[in-house]
């Protein structure tokens, strides 16, 4: 156990770890480790900021985001009420602090959040002060340092949340383009779609004693697959000897532990090839709205919608690979030692061009549901994915994916075998792969393990398809007293195709023969076929370099700026 931030002016504190009771003095003087346990208590981004940086070196960076409630979620409160709860009770505006410092005299832009504001949780605005910290770090020509604590994203924005994951990654590839080093600095906890991107797609990983990383928690994985879970189960001992982090390290040797990393990249450094980098300014969010034959195709109530995205007659990735493309060869493995059954991929032909088609294989029956893990992908699924992403760049062959999950597989085997840094690779891969790709959510499109293969120039939806940050189910058995009330939920989160159209998260809708894809699969490979055709061939002229900084345009316009000039346009 972890020991929580003692509250203001508290003269006692109980550990945690021990259940000792503490002088609070004696606590702060050992930075909130217990010195009888080592138990580590959690920290305030205040706090950890005076334990990390030179002191009255940290400034904030200036700019500050507007105020968002993009998908005016309400459960027992509405949204803008429990952001002004959180408020009041951290003193922060929002679940990270980001700004420039230097760290034992070596300069360095740094974003540490805090888990007391809503969980820590990874909304737009989070990635936007975590993106503009990237940004200043490449400007400045510095290291980058993020400290993560985080339930994962923030149920209340949906999936334009889950689209924060990409837009830091895409920051962070930027930097190791240029040469300037990353590092994270895990801390208790971090989970989700923080440590499916940012907190595990850095240079350097260091897990403070103490911290607990991964991408499905403990409770989900109880619920999920009946087991208990071994001793240490996801803690820093356990990250790494699984070979997840760099080194696991002491609060009071952390800083010790950065100056080294810090004066290294420094010594390193060569002088960059172009004097400065120039803040790229990002390209305005223009929510597309189904047109043409989509504009008139209706959706209807979204619980409904969720209900036929689950049918289990629905067309599969196979099934569209046998009717809506030609020729395809399938190839196997991660070249690690696994092939995971709920992830296909290959070569195939699209009205005769050649082209990487990768998605998430499903299954009709019990056998072959079970068979291929219902589409949930194992860390040698994600690995497996990007194998094959590559081998397209390398071969100059298009990626098309066919996104059907209701998320990553949330085993105890998927995160010894480091399931959170798997999605991470990928969705940092995708951001700089210099070929085109088309992203199409077919069926469920659940969480990270969707935007693992989502990450793309064009993101097409068929018509009873959804996207969303978590399924309805388990938004409703957090912010609501029972599972009963994931219709709502599914309401709440605007998971549709139209809705998240209306967002510009997807580019078109594609309709679906009435009432569903099950109904006529022919009908609905050819509507797919056409929508992928018309949406990649355009792309196939486009230069590499183009392509590239496109899709980081495109994603990058998910930033809470963008998102709250529009609101307030409306």
């Amino acid at each position: 156990m972890t020991a929580t931030v003692p509250r203001e002016g508290q003269l006692w504190s109980r550990c945690g770890g021990c259940a000792t009771l503490l002088y609070r003095k004696r606590l702060r003087r050992n930075l909130d480790v217990c010195p009888e346990c080592g138990a580590h208590a959690r920290l305030a981004a205040p706090e950890r900021l005076l334990q990390l940086v030179d002191p009255g070196s940290f400034t904030v960076l200036p700019d500050r985001p507007a105020e968002i409630d993009p998908i005016g979620f309400v459960d027992l409160l509405p949204y803008p009420h429990r952001l002004t709860a959180a408020r009041a009770g951290t003193g922060l505006a929002e679940a990270v602090v980001c700004g420039t410092a230097t760290i034992g005299r070596h300069p360095c832009a740094l974003a540490v959040m805090d888990f007391r504001f809503l969980g820590g949780s990874l909304g737009c605005v989070v990635g936007e002060l975590i993106t503009r910290a990237a940004e200043r770090a490449l400007t400045d020509g510095v290291p980058l340092v993020l400290v993560t604590a985080s339930g994962g994203a923030r149920m209340q924005e949906g999936a334009l949340s889950l689209m924060q994951m990409a837009t830091v990654s895409q920051a962070i590839a930027a930097l190791r383009e240029d040469g300037l080093l990353t590092v994270s600095v895990l801390t208790d906890p971090t989970y989700g779609g923080v440590a499916a991107s940012f907190a595990t797609n850095t240079d350097v990983v260091l897990a403070e004693s103490g911290a607990r990383m991964g991408f499905a928690g403990p409770r989900v994985i109880r619920q999920v697959t009946g087991r208990e879970l071994p001793e240490g189960f996801q803690t820093a001992d356990f990250l790494l000897r699984h070979g997840q982090v760099d080194m696991v390290v002491p609060r009071h040797a952390l800083r010790g532990r950065l100056v080294a990393l810090l004066a290294a990249a420094r010594a390193g450094r060569r002088p960059a090839s172009r004097p400065g980098v120039p803040r790229q300014e990002p390209s305005p969010l223009v929510a597309r709205p189904a047109d043409g034959q989509s504009a008139a195709t209706p959706v209807g109530d979204a619980w409904e919608t969720v209900r036929l995205a689950r049918h289990p007659g629905r067309p599969t990735t196979l099934d569209y690979l046998e009717t809506a493309f030609d020729g395809f060869v399938e190839l196997h493995g991660d070249r690690l030692g696994a092939d995971c059954p709920a992830v296909v991929g290959g070569l195939a032909r699209l009205d005769g061009r050649p082209v990487m088609v990768i998605g998430h294989q499903k299954g009709h029956t019990t056998a072959e549901l079970v068979g291929r893990n219902f589409g949930m992908a194992s860390p040698a699924g994600h690995r497996k994915a990007l194998r094959l992403m590559r081998l397209a760049a390398r071969l100059g062959l298009p990626v098309v994916t066919l996104v059907d999950t209701p998320g990553a597989d949330p085993g105890v085997s998927a995160e010894e075998q480091g399931q959170a840094a798997a999605i991470a690779d990928n969705i940092l891969a995708l951001t700089v792969l210099p070929t085109p790709v088309v992203a199409v959510i077919t069926g469920e499109g659940g969480s990270g393990g969707a935007l693992a293969l989502a990450v793309a120039d064009r993101v097409l939806m068929l018509q009873h398809a959804v996207y969303s940050v978590i399924s309805p189910e388990g938004c409703a058995a957090i912010l609501w007293p029972d599972r009963g009330a994931a219709p709502q939920a599914a309401r709440a989160l605007r998971l549709t195709a139209p809705d998240l159209c209306r967002l510009g998260i997807v580019d078109d809708l594609v309709p679906e023969p009435a009432p569903g894809a099950h109904h006529d699969p022919e009908a609905a490979a050819r509507a797919l076929r056409e929508a992928v055709l018309a949406h990649l061939l355009p792309l196939l002229d486009v230069p590499p370099a183009t392509l590239v900084r496109r899709r980081r345009q495109r994603f990058r316009r998910f930033g809470a700026a963008r998102l709250g000039a529009r609101a307030g346009a409306r």
